[in-house]
């Protein structure tokens, strides 16, 4: 089982994290954090590295109901969803895979949280790859 759904977007990265913040609206998502891991990268350590950014996604209603199931499960909350140029000029857009990060946890009820939110995901990663 592989741990993120993913698409390559014919589009510069600028455009795509847009389009990514609009599509995971469109499922409820809101923006909770948003690293730039090439700025801290150069500020950090002078590395230079590609655009790459990570957009922490949160669905204030199902997080809600994965913390009542399980309290714990803030651990791995927010949804980080994965914004990358790649070599030939296009963009990756990549999502956590909340079912297979959830593995971990013996909850049958989260299990089934995790699904809704990996379904939801999926409907933003497909959208992006229509659009």
């Amino acid at each position: 089982m592989t741990y993120y759904i993913a698409t390559t977007l014919d589009l510069p990265f600028s455009n795509s994290i847009a389009r990514t913040e609009a599509a995971l609206k469109e499922e409820g998502f809101g923006i909770i954090t948003r690293i730039n891991i090439q700025a801290t990268l150069k500020e950090k350590i002078g590395v230079d590295f590609r655009p790459y950014t990570i957009l922490g996604a949160c669905n204030p209603k199902l997080a809600h109901q994965a913390l009542e199931v399980e309290d714990k499960v803030g651990t791995m909350l927010p949804c980080n969803v994965v914004v990358q140029s790649t070599e030939d000029g296009k963009t990756e857009v990549a999502a956590i895979d909340p079912v297979a990060s959830m593995q971990a946890i013996d909850n049958p009820k989260l299990k089934l949280a995790a699904e809704e939110v990996r379904s939801r995901l999926a409907k933003v990663i497909d959208r992006l790859s229509i659009d």
